[in-house]
Parts: structure tokens; sequence; C-alpha cells
């Protein structure tokens, strides 16, 4: 396996695709080459290639979680979300493009199954264990995004901009189709470069784990309010973020067996955040 140090956006991009892949901080990526779920003859490292830091709304792609925790510019649900991301290690190599690309926590699929998401033609999930699985979006998979960063963004409205285009939250992640297993639009060759997070009037982010601290998200509520209007997303409870239109949305849930329980949560959650921020 070799390694490139790209120094632009541009070569960096260039460099991508043709069993090249992208590699920030490593948190991710790294796991799922050493379990050959992603494989790679090149890796590109994109540390010195995209922006990082923080410049009022707009915010690096290779700024990290702890950067953004600890920075008062930043809108609280944010801060919130990034603070009860992973453990304090972990945030400080995280960046947050790779966190809105990190790949499902499905035992099925990090087992590499041959599941829906693999390609096969059914998800195990659906017949076998799915505690953590999803409520929303799962007739084809059932597996659960694990990113509280995303599900803030949504609700706040972020905008992002990539080596190609320029795409809102909603634009970046789709649900699997047999046409098309990937949940995100991004192209090999593509790269988040920068995000555009607007500040709203109040914010926050609630969160339901199974351990007190350094755990993925069982259900995700962020919550953000500008004038009278209150935007909502659910991270854990889909193989996507999920915009909440409003808390009766919640009575739209398709939850498998084990996981009816996290459409309680969800309603709890969803009614603290609303409350914190009216």
């Amino acid at each position: 396996m070799q390694l490139q140090r790209p120094e632009t956006p541009e070569a960096a991009a260039a460099a991508l695709g043709s069993g090249s892949v992208a590699l920030a901080g490593g948190t991710e990526l790294v796991p799922l080459l050493r379990n050959g779920l992603v494989r790679a003859e090149t890796l590109i490292a994109i540390r010195d290639a995209v922006p990082r830091g923080i410049d009022g709304t707009r915010i690096g792609a290779g700024t990290t979680l702890a950067e953004l925790e600890a920075d008062p510019q930043i809108p609280q649900a944010l801060r919130e979300a990034c603070s009860l991301a992973a453990s304090p290690q972990l945030r400080t190599m995280g960046t947050i493009g790779g966190n809105l690309l990190q790949a499902t926590r499905c035992w099925y699929w990090r087992l590499d199954f041959p599941c829906y998401l693999h390609g096969g033609e059914r998800c195990h999930a659906r017949q076998g264990e799915h505690r953590e699985h999803a409520i929303f979006g799962n007739e084809r998979c059932a597996s659960a995004h694990p990113s509280d960063i995303a599900a803030t963004l949504l609700a706040l409205g972020a905008t992002l901009r990539t080596t190609q285009r320029e795409l809102t939250v909603p634009d970046l992640y789709r649900l699997p189709t047999d046409d098309n297993r990937k949940v995100t639009t991004i192209e090999p060759d593509e790269l988040i470069l920068e995000l555009d997070v607007p500040k709203p009037e109040a914010s926050t982010y609630l969160k339901a784990m199974d351990r007190r601290q350094f755990a993925f998200p069982m259900v995700g509520v962020a919550a953000a309010r500008s004038g009278h209007s209150v935007r909502l997303a659910l991270a854990g409870v889909a193989p996507i973020p999920w915009a909440l239109g409003s808390p009766d949305d919640l009575d739209e849930a398709t939850p498998l067996t084990g996981t009816a329980y996290k459409v309680e949560i969800a309603r709890t959650l969803v009614r603290r955040a609303v409350e914190a921020v009216s």
C-alpha cells in the first residue's frame, strides 16, 4: 500500500478513485481497512489539502471534533454533539468531514454478511438481532446512521462545498435502492472541503446511549430554532440522518420488533429538545 500527501484540494481529488481512498483522521478508515471492509492500493492523506479551522459560520472539513466542541462561535447543538461523540482521543483525531461519511455500525455489515448494503438480497437485521437498528426508512436496510454530527447539521440547515459542487445536508445522503446501495451521494473522486453552518437563535442536541459516554446514539435528537420555527433531526434511527417535520411524525415510524422502544425514547427526547430551545 502506498501513501500520497497532496497539498491542494485539486491534487487530492485527482489522486482519488481507481483503488485510492482519502485518509484524514483515520478513526473511521483504519478499522475498515484492518477488517477488510475497505480495500485500497493507495491512501491519499488529505490533512494538508482540505481547509481546517472556523471562520464565522464557515468550518473547514478538516476541523476536528475536539476543535469544534471547544469553540464558542459554533452553535450549541453542534458543540454538544461533538462533545458526546466518541472518546476525547478520537475527537482529537476525527474530522467533521470524515464524521459525515462514516459507515454504519450494523454488525451484519461490519462482519461482512452478504446483506443488502453489501449487494445481497436481504437485510439480515430484519430477521436477526436488531436492537440498535432503524425505526424509519428501513424497508430495504434497517441499519442506523451513527453520526451525531450529521443529524445536528441537518437540523441546523448546514450546506457543504465539495471539490465538485455545493449541496445541502439532505442532498449528501440517500436511502439505498436496488440500483444503488450507497447511502451518500459523494463520488469516489470527490472531497468535502467546507461547511457553512447558520447560527440559530437557540439549539441543542440530546442523546440516549447504552453507556453514559463514548457510545453511538441509540437515539439522538437535534433541535434548532430560528424565529418561531424549530427544525428537528434524529440520529441512530434510520440508515441516514433523519429529518423530522414535527414531533407528530414519530407516529409514522416503522420499528422492528426489537426497536419499538426507540420510538418512545425519541418522543421524550424530542419533547425535551423542543422545550430547551423554546
